[in-house]
């Protein structure tokens, strides 16, 4: 069975003077990781001026899909409004992504050649030969 501790009894243990002295070698090794710390280069600041870019286009990227979507949600009501006929959320996001082949092609080729860019890109970037 557990006892509870009193205030009389917390007062009696907090106010005891006696004196705590440290294991020997303790300040000799809190030293020795204060200078180590001290002597330590600063941290690399994160590179803001070279990922702005990307941010920015990923945010764009981001706000498009989201406005293609408003938008097959909108085409999706519509057509639901009209009980003529029933058209699947596939049949009303697909012409929105892909009107025709050839769309689809182009869009397959400049994504292709914006990743190969983004690559080359980067890793001249990481050569430092800018």
């Amino acid at each position: 069975m557990k006892r509870l501790i009193g205030h009389e009894e917390i007062d009696r243990i907090l106010s005891r003077e006696d004196e705590i002295l440290p294991s020997s070698g303790f300040a000799v090794s809190v030293m020795n990781a204060v200078r180590r710390e001290a002597a330590a280069p600063p941290p690399i600041p994160f590179p803001w001026k070279r990922a702005l870019p990307g941010l920015v286009v990923a945010g764009f990227a981001l706000a498009l899909v989201l406005v293609a979507g408003v938008v097959a949600i909108a085409q999706l009501g519509k057509a639901s409004a009209t009980p003529q006929f029933s058209m699947s959320l596939l049949s009303v996001l697909l012409p929105i992504f892909q009107p025709n082949l050839e769309s689809a092609a182009i869009w397959t080729v400049l994504a292709l050649l914006v990743a190969f860019l983004s690559v080359k890109f980067s890793m001249r970037l990481a050569s430092g030969r800018v």
